[in-house]
């Protein structure tokens, strides 16, 4: 019964708003022409072709003076000169409701997972929605424990931070958004596949996620073979799906993968609507809604949660100044960079230690935790000056005393930052075992004393590491604790 009559509200929803109606004039490519809607339709406004096949919906990209261009969410197959336009009064909102959590939609928050029809609920959200004025939001807050080792040490994330992971294809983007899914302690996880692969589509929910994880996600899905508006309604939806949460008062985890897919379709909306190509063939609009779609996540305001969101960036050739990965750098609050060499090694997550940067640095570690990520990054920035010359043989042992103490603390660093997919390491256990790692290789840290801001006494004694003593109660414990 409760069904029904979510089904009757929902068609109820629907008969609202007066419909103006119109006709085809030309069909190509991608792009329709319609003639009669276009003092009534604006850009981005939905509109239903009713073609031979059955209704097609649609969405203003362009207009002149005599024209209307429609783009199809699905295509233009069967439709020809004369069939009728009407436009959709509704526009292109969806109705978020607590009972979407554990399901997975498709780009127009339609479910696609095959367990009925969704509850909407009472309040319609805009899809395309503006950022939260700046001045309002709160800052960010305070570190979040991933249970990613490389990412806890090197590049911590806080509540409501926007970082981007950088990756050309195979190297393992959506096995990290996994990882952080699981071990994530967020009220929702919001995922948004752009463009993704059919036949992963599956793998990713019940092999990545698994159960436990979908209890608390909603999943929105497009596939590549889907046309450029489904692909880049994927990412407005998820992301307005994580704003309701977050208005809500929870905290969200929101996971889109990947920006560039989203990049690519507004590239092929852009130039079918007549914009100039410039970087890359990429239209102007590109890099004008990259930013509306990355400022919506962080912060919330007064007593919202906080959207804390990681964007994917598949970059073409591995190629990190490729045009999208530039521009997404410059938008985020930190990168995360995914070598495909360090994935041939067989070091999973293949985090570039030294190419990645979270810039909620250095006021979210605490004070000795600073000095080991100082002293590891210090000491991996010196093998990596000398690696060529050491793997040929060209370096001498005992030549220089750091190049020595980097030899000896690169390999067991490496051994330690592998990480299984169900792996997962507190922050503190980490941050103890690397500070082990250093002392070790015979390299001095200098904890220093608990601050203020960072208390850290009545917290476990570090264990001093070989042929080194401290005294110092630092923010993590023994690595043998």
């Amino acid at each position: 019964m409760e069904t029904a009559f979510s089904g009757l509200a929902g068609a109820a929803r629907q008969i609202d708003g007066t419909r103006i109606a119109g006709r085809v004039s030309a069909v190509l490519g991608l792009s329709l022409a319609a003639t009669g809607v276009e003092r009534a339709l604006g850009i981005g406004a939905r509109c239903t072709v009713h073609g031979a096949k059955g209704p097609v919906l649609g969405e203003v990209v362009a207009v002149d003076a005599g024209h209307t261009y429609v783009l199809p969410f699905g295509t233009w197959d069967g439709v020809v000169v004369g069939d009728a336009i009407e436009s959709s009064p509704n526009g292109d909102t969806v109705r978020p409701h607590a009972g979407w959590i554990g399901r997975v939609l498709n780009a127009l928050a339609q479910p696609i997972d095959g367990r009925g029809p969704l509850h909407d609920g009472v309040t319609a959200r805009a899809v395309k929605a503006s950022p939260p004025p700046a001045f309002d939001r709160r800052r960010v807050g305070a570190r979040i424990d991933t249970g990613i080792k490389a990412m806890d040490v090197f590049t911590p994330l806080c509540r409501g931070q926007r970082m981007g992971v950088f990756a050309g294809s195979g190297v393992g983007k959506s096995s990290l958004m996994a990882m952080l899914a699981r071990g994530s302690d967020a009220d929702v996880i919001v995922v948004g596949l752009v463009g993704e692969r059919g036949r992963e589509v599956q793998d990713f929910i019940q092999g990545d996620l698994g159960p436990e994880a979908m209890k608390r996600c909603v999943l929105v899905v497009s596939t590549g073979n889907e046309p450029p508006l489904m692909r880049r309604q994927a990412a407005w939806t998820a992301t307005a799906i994580a704003e309701h949460f977050r208005d809500a008062g929870l905290q969200v985890l929101l996971l889109i993968d990947s920006v560039t897919r989203f990049a690519m379709a507004q590239r092929e909306i852009g130039l079918a609507a007549g914009e100039p190509p410039t970087a890359k063939g990429y239209p102007p609009t590109v890099f004008a809604e990259l930013p509306q779609l990355m400022e919506r996540a962080g912060p919330g305001q007064g007593g919202a949660g906080d959207i804390t969101a990681f964007f994917t960036v598949l970059v073409d050739g591995d190629d990190m100044n490729d045009p999208i990965a530039d521009t997404v750098r410059g938008i985020l609050d930190g990168h995360i960079v995914l070598d495909r060499q360090i994935a041939e090694r067989g070091r999973f997550p293949a985090i570039h230690l030294l190419k990645s940067l979270s810039r909620m640095l250095p006021d979210c570690h605490a004070p000795a935790e600073y000095a080991v990520l100082a002293a590891a990054r210090r000491v991996t920035a010196k093998y990596a000056d000398m690696e060529e010359l050491i793997r040929m043989g060209a370096y001498k042992p005992g030549a220089d005393p750091e190049v020595d103490a980097s030899i000896r603390f690169s390999g067991p660093l490496e051994t330690f930052l592998t990480q299984r997919k169900h792996e997962h390491m507190s922050a503190d256990h980490t941050f103890a075992e690397v500070y082990r790692l250093l002392g070790d290789a015979g390299i001095n840290v200098p904890l220093g004393a608990p601050s203020a801001s960072h208390p850290a006494s009545g917290l476990p004694q570090v264990t001093a590491p070989r042929g080194q003593a401290t005294g110092v109660r630092t923010g993590f414990p023994s690595s043998s604790a």
